[in-house]
């Protein structure tokens, strides 16, 4: 396959989950924003949504002071900002058009069609009316595209830069979340909560929970009250969970094997290495050196990763 066919892949893959994330964000954000809390509180939690995907700076230039209002504009419908959903549905959308005789039918149809969809949503101020029932739109296209994919196309070379890329920005997003979380309640997490912060922070542990949709997975596996500790097991170790970090870079490892060619050797072995740190690894292991510096190196690992797999197989671009 040439690589730039699969640069185009693997981004379109990621542009569409990158989309499904940023919404997940949004509607927890909205959801809490909407519960009794206090005004800093509040204000800690939108600044924590930006502060996730970097853009801070970007959005401190434009709007100024960080508002419920400015924030949702700019991550939903601004052109200018790259996370926004309405630039990743495009960007996925314009990588679809570029390989579109690489994908079947039913997959470009369902790319194309969400694009001209989200134009009409937003021009018909579906966004304002309902926010939440918005984000579900915008999660349930995502899903509704890996499904398309994993049931109509052939397991190809093709298939497999889709998934990679998916799972790739998955783990990605998974670690950025838990960081800015658990950094904004607790500075950092080293597996000790106080009494007042277990009594304080349920609706935050729980949100964070929602945004992953490991909400009842939790009641399920743990069938106790929600701690932090347990929180940050769930969404980094347990590989039957679909959106840890485990999980994430379990599969990122299955398709970059199917995959290898002459150059990839060292970057599967990174890939290989980072998954075995996760597999072996112990909660209390990794809380004991602190949450935040846990994930502030597996960030680093990740984009390291990232970047072999474009300096392997795509066309190096800066994304």
């Amino acid at each position: 396959m040439l690589s730039r066919t699969a640069d185009h892949l693997f981004w379109m893959s990621r542009y569409t989950e990158r989309a499904e994330n940023t919404a997940r964000m949004l509607s927890v954000s909205y959801e809490t924003s909407l519960l009794p809390q206090a005004a800093e509180a509040a204000q800690e939690g939108w600044e924590g949504l930006l502060s996730i995907s970097e853009l801070i700076p970007a959005y401190t230039a434009k709007y100024g002071e960080v508002t419920p209002a400015s924030v949702l504009d700019f991550m939903v419908r601004d052109g200018y900002n790259p996370s926004s959903i309405v630039s990743c549905l495009r960007a996925a959308r314009e990588n679809a058009r570029a390989v579109r005789g690489a994908l079947t039918t039913e997959v470009w149809e369902t790319i194309n069609q969400t694009w001209l969809e989200l134009h009409r949503q937003l021009e018909g101020n579906a966004f304002e009316r309902d926010p939440g029932q918005f984000f579900e739109w915008v999660k349930y296209r995502s899903h509704l595209s890996r499904g398309v994919t994993a049931g109509t196309m052939l397991q190809d070379e093709a298939f497999h830069f889709l998934r990679m890329g998916t799972f790739l920005e998955r783990a990605d997003n998974t670690a950025r979340l838990l960081d800015v979380k658990f950094h904004a309640v607790q500075n950092d997490f080293f597996g000790r909560a106080s009494e007042r912060n277990q009594e304080n922070d349920f609706y935050h542990w729980s949100a964070i929970l929602r945004s992953v949709s490991a909400f009842e997975v939790y009641r399920k596996v743990y069938r106790d009250v929600i701690t932090p500790g347990r929180v940050a097991d769930l969404l980094i170790l347990k590989r039957d969970m679909p959106r840890s970090l485990h999980a994430s870079l379990h599969e990122v490892v299955q398709n970059l094997n199917v995959l290898t060619n002459d150059h990839s050797a060292e970057t599967e072995r990174r890939a290989g290495r980072l998954l075995a740190d996760l597999q072996y690894g112990r909660i209390d292991e990794i809380l004991s050196q602190g949450l935040h510096a846990f994930l502030t190196q597996f960030l680093d690992k990740v984009n390291e990763l990232g970047a072999g797999i474009s300096r392997d197989f795509l066309v190096p671009t800066t994304h």
